[in-house]
């Protein structure tokens, strides 16, 4: 089993599904009952720091992550469906999280 996270972008194109609470319990509900769900949040603004620059606002527009246990990054895709942001158009960055 591996470790994956979802990176949620803050570009859906249909902000009232991607921000609607109902939809983020049902996916939520789904994502526990599946027994693969390992965690997540929403995320706010943030800042970037780089040794002898200025610090700057962070440009990624990530807005929440999750975290899922699945056996590959097909499988993992499928944690998709029904995902606010995902459904609304939006991006879902996943990437696989390297063991140690």
């Amino acid at each position: 089993m591996n470790d994956y996270i979802f990176f949620m972008h803050d570009d859906a194109r249909d902000a009232a599904i991607a921000n609607d609470g109902n939809l983020w319990t049902q996916y939520m509900s789904t994502l526990r009952a599946s027994g693969r769900f390992d965690g997540g949040s929403a995320i706010g603004t943030g800042m970037a720091f780089q040794k002898d620059y200025a610090a700057r606002a962070a440009t990624t527009p990530v807005s929440g992550f999750i975290r899922i246990r699945a056996e590959n990054a097909d499988a993992a895709r499928q944690f998709l469906v029904g995902n606010p942001v995902y459904e609304a158009g939006g991006t879902v960055e996943i990437r696989e999280l390297p063991r140690t």
